[in-house]
């Protein structure tokens, strides 16, 4: 769980902000979502393998350029 130190006098809408930051750069939101339903091996691996299809063709193209 991210802490984050507030000040004596420090607004709650700034310590909210500083609270949500921490949250979005550890990962947690993301991990929450990716484990929100299950997911199959098999599921998983199709995923992977088309995000790597993308990334290289992504990767193809910006060369071409």
């Amino acid at each position: 769980m991210p802490k984050i130190e507030i000040r004596k006098d420090e607004p709650l809408d700034k310590a909210l902000r500083k609270f949500k930051t921490r949250v979005r750069r550890e990962g947690i939101i993301e991990e929450l979502k990716k484990r929100e339903f299950y997911e199959k091996p098999s599921e998983r691996r199709r995923k992977d393998m088309a995000r790597s299809v993308r990334r290289e063709q992504r990767r193809r193209t910006e060369d071409e350029q």
